[in-house]
């Protein structure tokens, strides 16, 4: 009897536990998830306000008109991504090529069983495939550089391996063996999601088959739309993935003949234009900063600055790539990118949930109750330490706003991931307002225009305000322009984080 009854419950727990209940009942299996704030970034819940000047307007401007938009939750980075911040991200491209040259600098005639064990410190999975030495290109591909492996770029071992990272010997200061700036380049992807959406003429016969497989005569290129201006090169098309039924009716399914050319591979030199302190000023004398901002540990928590448009976009897919390897490696589940705020999240932001305040501590003047500068800017005539400040100050000076994020106005202008135009406002969105262009090289000036927020340690009051805009070109960099980085969320977007993801209520809305 009572291994009947044991049967009986074992054999219950299984069947409350099988997936075929013959019911609707989603994947099962799929943990809950539970979001949570990035390290170092604060939650903006989304909501509606008025972008633009609430108030006045410099005469004839025509360019901040007011206009109603909402805006989805976000993430945005608490201050402004600092040197030392930016510096990981340098350094991690200098390790990659070190370990990158260090690898290919194994001697050709190593025997197998020790380049395999070479190549297993550098590299991870090298148990689970057949090393061939001969061929370190094939090799190479198959693998991701291992971290956990620890080297040093003064063991005599490498320093061999490792010559051409540095200056050569004509262009040495003083004969100080230094990196050379100029070989560090990262490379990395994008996928030009604009491109995809668009619709293009249907090939008809993608690869070369009709829906039944049979080959057709009819190459794959003789439809494609017109050859890029340039490069000569075929521009793809969408394929018809639709059937025929037999009653001649089809589904009229579209996609891509070839997604390749969608994902857009891209090689940028990553180390910040530290002589823009000495361009951006005529007859002023900034040499100490070129010489000491980026690199020295005094400046570890000033905001990076000599950094265009372009390497903030590298920054951004370099730290997206490196927490998702991580969170892949513990089990868990990819995030939403890092990248830069688009305009209207940035005055969202800024405004610290205020709508009709002019600055992101209130409003409408630019001091205290007691007369002390609430951000560092130029105030009066040159006086540009009555502030508190000089040149730039540490990344978390001053009080935060409402949303607890440190100088959204003042220190540095901030770049935006929207393109520059006068007119935005009477044409965008009013649903996460926003204006792309992808500038190519043979584009005018005025296309290249990347819009900045916020203001600068050499700006004058009214750029600190929320909706002030203004802009710089994409391939330049700065002494006054830095950036932060935002996250969208993934869920609704309440007020109430707590009450965002799991499973603790039956419905994300309660009405009351």
């Amino acid at each position: 009897m009572k291994k009947l009854l044991l049967i009986g419950l074992i054999g219950a727990f299984l069947a409350a536990c099988s997936s075929r209940s013959g019911h609707l009942t989603g994947v099962l299996g799929r943990r809950v998830y539970q979001p949570e704030i990035p390290l170092g970034m604060v939650y903006i819940p989304s909501g509606s306000y008025n972008m633009g000047e609430n108030d006045q307007d410099v005469p004839f401007l025509h360019q901040t008109r007011a206009k109603t938009v909402s805006v989805q939750a976000f993430y945005m980075d608490q201050t402004e991504i600092t040197n030392n911040e930016y510096r990981q991200f340098v350094e991690w491209v200098k390790d990659s090529i070190a370990r990158e040259l260090i690898y290919s600098g194994v001697e050709e005639d190593e025997d197998a069983a020790d380049f395999i064990n070479y190549a297993d410190d550098y590299f991870d999975g090298v148990e689970m495939v057949e090393f061939d030495p001969a061929n370190r290109d094939e090799n190479r591909a198959q693998f991701s550089l291992n971290w956990d492996r620890k080297f040093s770029y003064e063991d005599e071992e490498y320093l061999p391996l490792l010559a051409d990272m540095y200056y050569p010997q004509a262009e040495r200061f003083y004969k100080r063996r230094d990196v050379d700036t100029r070989k560090l380049i990262f490379k990395y992807y994008w996928i030009d999601f604009r491109e995809a959406a668009r619709r293009g003429r249907i090939d008809i016969v993608p690869n070369g088959y009709d829906n039944q497989g049979n080959k057709v005569a009819q190459e794959h290129r003789e439809l494609n739309t017109p050859p890029h201006p340039f490069t000569e090169e075929p521009q793809g098309q969408d394929a018809d993935l639709g059937y025929f039924n037999k009653k001649g009716q089809n589904n009229a399914i579209r996609g891509h003949a070839d997604r390749q050319r969608f994902i857009i591979d891209e090689a940028i030199q990553v180390f910040p234009d530290t002589l823009c302190w000495v361009r951006d000023f005529t007859y002023s004398f900034h040499d100490p900063m070129t010489n000491m901002y980026f690199w020295h540990p005094a400046y570890d928590n000033y905001p990076v600055v000599g950094i265009t448009w372009v390497q903030a976009k590298a920054f951004s897919v370099w730290r997206t790539q490196l927490l998702n390897t991580w969170l892949v490696a513990m089990g868990d589940l990819f995030v939403n990118d890092f990248r830069l705020p688009t305009e209207a999240e940035w005055e969202r932001a800024a405004r610290g949930d205020l709508n009709n305040s002019p600055y992101p501590w209130g409003g409408p003047y630019i001091r205290n109750e007691s007369g002390c500068f609430l951000g560092n800017f130029k105030p009066m005539r040159g006086r540009y330490f009555e502030d508190g400040g000089f040149h730039t100050v540490k990344a978390y000076s001053y009080n935060p706003n409402g949303w607890g994020l440190y100088c959204m106005s003042g220190n540095v202008s901030e770049w935006c991931e929207t393109a520059y135009d006068e007119s935005m406002y009477e044409f965008s969105h009013d649903l996460n307002t926003e204006y792309r262009y992808d500038a190519m090289d043979w584009d005018p000036p005025s296309m290249k225009r990347k819009v900045l927020r916020g203001g600068s340690w050499k700006d004058i009051g009214y750029y600190l305000q929320t909706s002030t805009r203004t802009y710089e070109y994409q391939d330049t960099a700065k002494s006054y322009v830095g950036f932060r980085n935002v996250m969208t969320h993934l869920g609704r977007g309440g007020r109430e984080f707590s009450k965002e993801g799991g499973e603790e209520i039956r419905s994300d809305i309660q009405l009351r």
